[in-house]
């Protein structure tokens, strides 16, 4: 499949977390402009510690490298930095999570946090042409207790925080524990969202569509494990926000040659592509798509499909949702004729 069809499909991205963005360069930049002394030698050496064995090991370097993450400015040049290589992809929409308690713990402000986000977020559709809503997501390998308090600090800037998700470790972090949570974050208003199904069991995705009420699942890949289950999310059309990429560098699925999307695809489930961390699982929304393509053998119409499910499975308007699928049927028309 062309790589040029895939930079040219409009899609919109749903899955990415803004601190996975931190590319080694701008890492190493921060923690220069910060004072911050790094455990890691040069970028060979950051690159090296990049070689995952499952979610924790990931997360140990993810959160480790988020030190250097210490003012409103920085915020800012991590997500306008992410902006200008998503609209390179491709993307016209983006779904940014972000993790407040993990640099509340570093003593790094809330404020301070969306404060840089929001900034870059408040330009990018005049300067990289992407729409976007910000998602905030909460640590589920810490207490809901924790996640309570910071939901009703965020709830004062509804305006620019358009739901919630949770993340981080899945194994042995139902999401039943925040019940309470999400219900509060629902009856404000909020759209919600969360992580089950990879490493987590299907049981996992049950729970975040029975008890948390989500509107969309982030991963889903072990759906395919209970047959219920895949008839539930085809029949409600309930969306996947799938990370290939990902999903290998984590060994959820050894090798892209064996990820379940064409499988979830077949099934009539409303798949989506993402990156989620990029800057380390090596691509970013359309490095996923190409790759994925080449690997499973996906072809025009697969792709068409992939970027209009992301259109339907985001949290735009209707207005802006026909313009971009009017858009989309008009790219791959024109590729189809060529």
């Amino acid at each position: 499949m062309s790589d040029d069809l895939v930079l040219r499909l409009p899609k919109a991205e749903l899955h990415l977390h803004i601190e996975g963005t931190l590319e080694p360069e701008l890492l190493f930049a921060l923690a220069e402009r910060n004072r911050i002394a790094l455990p890691y030698a040069n970028l060979a050496a950051l690159r090296e510690a990049y070689a995952f064995t499952n979610l924790q090991s990931f997360l140990d370097v993810y959160y480790a490298g988020m030190a250097v993450l210490r003012t409103e400015r920085d915020f800012f040049d991590l997500t306008d930095a992410y902006l200008a290589r998503a609209r390179a992809a491709g993307v016209v929409h983006a779904e940014i999570f972000f993790d407040p308690q993990a640099h509340l713990a570093r003593g790094v402000a809330f404020e301070t946090v969306l404060d840089g986000i929001d900034d870059a977020l408040h330009r990018s559709e005049q300067r990289h042409g992407i729409t976007t809503r910000l998602i905030m997501c909460f640590l589920r390998d810490r207490s809901p207790v924790e996640a309570m308090t910071v939901l009703e600090r965020a709830l004062r800037f509804g305006d620019r925080i358009a739901g919630i998700g949770l993340d981080s470790a899945e194994a042995g972090n139902p999401p039943s524990l925040f019940t309470d949570v999400f219900a509060r974050a629902r009856a404000e208003g909020w759209k919600t969202v969360a992580h089950a199904g990879e490493e987590g069991p299907p049981a996992y995705v049950h729970e975040a569509l029975d008890l948390l009420g989500v509107s969309r699942i982030d991963h889903g890949v072990r759906s395919l494990e209970d047959p219920v289950l895949v008839a539930r999310l085809r029949d409600e059309r309930i969306p996947l926000t799938v990370c290939p990429f990902s999903n290998v560098r984590l060994h959820v699925v050894e090798r892209l040659e064996d990820h379940p999307l064409r499988a979830m695809l077949e099934a009539g489930l409303v798949a989506t592509v993402n990156s989620d961390d990029p800057a380390y699982f090596g691509g970013y929304v359309d490095d996923n798509f190409a790759g994925t393509a080449a690997a499973l053998g996906l072809q025009h119409d697969d792709l068409v499909r992939l970027a209009r499910n992301s259109f339907e499975a985001s949290f735009i308007d209707a207005e802006t949702r026909s313009t971009y699928l009017k858009r989309l049927a008009e790219v791959a028309a024109s590729a189809s004729e060529g």
